[in-house]
């Protein structure tokens, strides 16, 4: 995957419509990555895999539940560490 700096992806922002006709580009600043930029239809295809991950854990939970096999919350999140609950809410509040 390319990669193309913050400015240069400014200056440069037609070739970079062109460029991800082809392939996904990284957008840097400051050596950071900030943004992956795809064709619709990379996105369109992305979507509709996450849709359909989606539709599987929800079938599973779906049969879970239907074979009595529920859980509070307590008992989902209690494998967790303090940390990792943490950072899935720092996630979150991004």
């Amino acid at each position: 995957m390319e990669v193309m700096s913050a400015q240069l992806a400014k200056n440069k922002f037609g070739d970079l419509l062109i460029k991800v006709q082809r392939e996904p580009v990284e957008i840097s600043k400051h050596n950071k990555r900030i943004a992956v930029v795809i064709s619709p239809d990379e996105y369109d295809q992305f979507i509709q895999l996450k849709l359909q991950n989606l539709k599987v854990v929800l079938a599973e939970s779906i049969a879970q539940a239907n074979r009595g096999e529920l859980y509070n919350l307590d008992e989902v999140f209690a494998p967790l560490t303090a940390d990792e609950l943490n950072l899935s809410e720092s996630k979150i509040n991004k």
